[in-house]
């Protein structure tokens, strides 16, 4: 699954293989987990998955933009935008370290 985008369906294939459900099967147990993950976001809750990292929704205020082409001002208008901040234990093993060997938390 390196170099390229992975899909719903690259992620029910990955259960199906490690885990052994079926494909059907798979493929509802992913789609529980996305749907758990973006209700509790929608009603404003965060979502922690350890060594990985939090999903959280931030409220953004209104605020005066610039077109980049004409210089003319914009209002952006008050939105909500999902952030996601990774654990160390996510930062160190994109950066190559083996898991654990790093001090601190696992966020």
């Amino acid at each position: 699954m390196g170099g390229r985008t992975v899909t719903r369906a690259d992620l029910c294939e990955a259960v199906y293989q490690k885990v052994g459900l079926s494909r059907a099967e798979s493929a509802e147990l992913v789609e529980a987990v996305l749907r758990e993950v973006s209700d509790c976001l929608v009603s404003g809750e965060s979502v922690k998955l350890s060594s990985f990292g939090t999903f959280s929704v931030r409220s953004k205020t209104e605020r005066v933009g610039r077109n980049p082409k004409t210089g003319e001002e914009v209002p952006i208008l008050p939105r909500r935008v999902l952030v996601f901040k990774p654990s160390n234990v996510l930062k160190d093993h994109i950066n190559g370290d083996p898991v654990g060997t790093t001090k601190g938390g696992d966020d």
